[in-house]
């Protein structure tokens, strides 16, 4: 993995002294704002792979800040909250962050967190000198898309690469395996090789909206990734498998 450039949102000097100095150490590449006004300078004008963000930013509001971010960003947030913010830490999930680490923390656990959502959320590597040709395994084709799992590519509807996460593909590959099942969110956590979560986790749900944006033709009224209102998602849609040089059929 290319090293990542985090941003950290902290108005206590010693606090972004002490995790920057330690995510430097773990060779990550470090921003830092003071206020709300100073990140969005710099997620406007530089990549950002990840934000923490602390919700109490003297006087002015982390989930104000959060919002938005999350309007003109995809970029994954772990919110930092006091011990007992716990409507706090509800609202940041409801926004769109993707985790949250109450204080006191340990620096350790800090960068444990940032890298089990940089592993999900960051584009994977291009496969360089591998030739375009080669295509032993199956193609799954749905809704006028392609995906190779074995390449982990897919093709959009004007036959285009579309560029995902290596967190999206593991979701749509979910997907793809078993359309018209209802999949609860434990299920999808489970089969994306997620780690344990709380009902309060909305990191499904996030996951489902960044895929949403890429594959749906309009993501504001979802026609293959639908909501089973509380239960979890289903990928309504039939899927193609076909083999190079065999006839199409039914998955």
């Amino acid at each position: 993995m290319n090293e990542a450039r985090i941003l950290v949102v902290e108005d206590d000097r010693k606090i972004r002294t002490l995790l920057r100095t330690a995510l430097e150490e773990d060779g990550l590449d470090v921003e830092e704002a003071e206020t709300g006004p100073a990140a969005m300078k710099i997620i406007s004008v530089r990549q950002v792979d990840l934000v923490t963000l602390d919700i109490h930013l003297g006087a002015e509001s982390g989930l104000d800040l959060a919002r938005e971010i999350r309007h003109m960003s995809d970029v994954p947030i772990i919110m930092i909250t006091g011990r007992n913010d716990v409507i706090d830490r509800v609202v940041g999930l409801e926004i769109g962050a993707d985790d949250y680490i109450t204080k006191p923390f340990h620096v350790r656990e800090v960068l444990a967190r940032i890298r089990a959502i940089l592993r999900r959320t960051r584009p994977l590597p291009h496969r360089m000198g591998e030739p375009a040709h080669v295509d032993t395994r199956a193609a799954l084709r749905f809704d006028g898309m392609t995906a190779r799992p074995e390449r982990l590519e897919l093709v959009d509807r004007c036959g285009r690469p579309c560029e995902l996460t290596s967190g999206d593909f593991k979701l749509l590959n979910v997907f793809l395996k078993r359309p018209n099942r209802v999949l609860s969110r434990d299920q999808l956590m489970n089969l994306t090789g997620g780690v344990d979560w709380s009902p309060l986790d909305r990191t499904v749900d996030n996951q489902v909206a960044r895929l949403r944006k890429k594959i749906e033709k309009d993501p504001s009224r979802p026609q293959l990734i639908k909501t089973v209102r509380g239960i979890g998602y289903t990928f309504a849609c039939d899927v193609e498998r076909v083999q190079p040089g065999a006839p199409s059929k039914s998955a």
